[in-house]
């Protein structure tokens, strides 16, 4: 080695030894000496904690990820500084097996597609009843059958009338003499007669055209046709041929099916999504592979007591097909059909949906503070949007929840607060804990409606742990009703209601066009009845025979779905709603 490079090296090495020397004796803190004189005592190093940001560990020496401050050892025997109430601390390894990942709380729009199901029905400003004007006979049908096509003008029927007879030939004679008066006053008192001769005839159910070619008509034609007032489909025939008719008895029904109304029933929660003029895609089973297009034009302001829902209007075009060489319209009257009504909102302060937790009346989620670090947070919810939550209150923008993997941390959370010797961790009001005295015994009426609330949820699980669409939709259709029912047993100042509030939030539910969709609604509503059964049956006999049961495995079982849920059984043995067949007997019992 050249003089000149060890020279160097000892020139280095001599700086680098009195920097450190300079160093430890500026920066070394009061746990310098603390923590030397635990090295010396050979205490082990637990792990490493912000000073400033307590819920910033590691398991190595470093700095705080947020602010950049030298991290403070932590040894065994001591408990570190205290992260926070409600803030949970995860390692490294623990996230990444868990799969945690968060998404920033943004301004978004709230998209939602609302399945409805509904009838086609006719346009019934477009009816028009054909009566007899005047007392006769239908001598002849010219239209025999119902569902024929007709057009304004097109014969109906030839109707003997002697009173009509009568009137046309009087009128016929008055207009054969007009012009033969030479005298102005005669000539205009003749003319005064025909117009009033004109207007009885018009009285009488002729129309203009009719009026007109009178004259020409032979005075051995004794019939008059009778027209149809307007184009449409002839729906409902009252006469036969040779039928006498009294004067204002009903000869036919016409409507005019080129415009249709598919009508469909909208819960009071989903009104504030349906705006006239949205568009509206509608499938029927007897026109299978079409989608038809109509807008909404119309939305009923009463609504209905019983179900506490409103009717929606869509128009939509029905066009005329030919079929084996006859004219039809392509919707038939009274189909049965179904609809997507796509809606949007402005944009709102909106949270993944996956990130909301809702295992009691409180909705909430976890932050992510960085450095392993969630915080509980309570958040007030809006409207739901098919991936996203508004939320009104509890978050600010830019905040970022835990998406997936939220249940885990909630769940090391729970454990936290049960060895930290305080308060138990609950779910429940705004404070995030539920009263811990027990709550008033149930009234007769308030015992009925919380089973009859409990055995919908029940059906609804069983419905779906036998795969059994048609049945879910069935009893899916009760739960609206019966939530209401639950909602009027209880006073709004009960210490039930926080309860009653989470079942009436999660009230609705669509009906499904498959068993994942029937599932992820399901899922609401079996939460809240989960969270009811388990305070019943703590503290009234009568509901101890309900069984709670558990899945560990359901993150795949609809989109969005949690890893694991539960669900009620009024009897055993186990039945899985969230995979039926495929997993039937998949899960634990979750016991009182």
């Amino acid at each position: 080695m050249k003089p000149v490079h060890f020279v160097l090296l000892l020139v280095v090495a001599a700086l680098a030894g009195a920097g450190g020397w300079f160093a430890s004796r500026q920066f070394s803190g009061p746990h310098a000496g603390a923590s030397d004189a635990s090295a010396s005592r050979g205490r082990k190093v637990l792990y490493y904690q912000s000073a400033m940001h307590p819920w910033i560990k590691s398991d190595k020496p470093g700095r705080c990820t947020i602010c950049g401050m030298e991290l403070t050892p932590v040894y065994e025997g001591e408990t570190g500084l205290d992260a926070g109430e409600g803030v949970t601390t995860l390692g490294s390894n623990i996230i990444q097996v868990i799969h945690v990942e968060s998404d920033a709380v943004t301004r978004r729009p709230l998209r939602r597609t609302m399945r409805v199901a509904g009838v086609i029905d006719d346009d019934d400003t477009k009816h028009r009843f054909v009566s007899a004007y005047v007392d006769g006979r239908i001598e002849k049908l010219a239209v025999n059958f119902v569902g024929a096509e007709v057009n304004a003008g097109q014969p109906l029927a030839t109707f003997y009338s002697p009173t009509l007879l009568a009137a046309e030939r009087e009128y016929v004679v008055l207009v054969k003499q007009r012009g033969k008066d030479t005298n102005a006053q005669l000539a205009s008192e003749h003319s005064r007669l025909v117009e009033a001769a004109t207007q009885r005839l018009k009285r009488l159910g002729l129309s203009d055209s009719q009026i007109a070619a009178l004259p020409g008509k032979p005075e051995s034609d004794m019939y008059t046709p009778i027209l149809a007032p307007v184009s449409g489909t002839v729906v409902t025939r009252f006469v036969y041929e040779g039928q006498y008719v009294k004067e204002g008895e009903k000869l036919f029904e016409l409507a005019d099916f080129s415009t249709m109304w598919f009508q469909f029933d909208a819960y009071e929660r989903d009104l504030s999504w349906i705006k006239a003029g949205q568009t509206v895609e509608i499938t029927t089973p007897a026109v299978p592979g079409l989608t038809f297009t109509g807008a909404v034009v119309f939305i009923d302001p009463n609504l209905k007591e019983m179900t506490r829902t409103a009717r929606v209007r869509v128009e939509l075009p029905n066009p005329i097909i030919e079929e084996n060489g006859r004219r039809r319209r392509q919707l038939y009257h009274k189909l049965y059909a179904d609809g997507l009504v796509h809606v949007e909102t402005p944009e709102v302060l909106a949270i993944p949906r996956t990130a909301v937790l809702m295992p009691g009346p409180q909705a909430l989620v976890y932050l992510d503070k960085g450095g392993g670090s969630f915080e509980q947070r309570n958040v007030k919810l809006g409207r739901a949007g098919d991936e996203d939550w508004e939320v009104l209150d509890g978050l600010s923008e830019g905040d970022r929840v835990v998406t997936t993997g939220n249940l885990l941390i909630d769940a090391q959370a729970q454990l936290k607060a049960g060895i930290s010797g305080g308060a138990e961790h609950r779910h429940g009001d705004a404070s995030g804990k539920e009263p811990a005295k027990e709550l008033p015994a149930l009234t007769d009426a308030q015992r009925d409606a919380a089973k009859q609330f409990l055995a919908v949820a029940a059906a609804m699980s069983a419905a779906l742990a036998a795969d059994k669409l048609g049945d879910f939709n069935s009893v899916a259709a009760k739960a609206h009703p019966v939530v209401a029912a639950l909602v009027a047993a209880f006073a709004k100042d009960s210490p039930w209601r926080p309860l009653v509030d989470s079942a009436q939030l999660a009230a609705h539910v669509e009906s499904a066009a498959d068993l994942k969709a029937a599932r992820k609604g399901f899922h609401p509503f079996s939460a809240a009845a989960v969270a009811f059964a388990k305070r019943l049956r703590a503290q009234d006999s009568e509901f101890g025979s309900i069984k709670v049961f558990r899945c560990p495995m359901t993150k795949d079982s609809f989109p969005g779905a949690p890893p694991n849920a539960e669900w009620i059984q009024t009897a055993g043995p186990l039945q899985n709603p969230y995979f039926g067949a495929e997993m039937l007997e998949c899960g634990t019992e979750v016991k009182p």
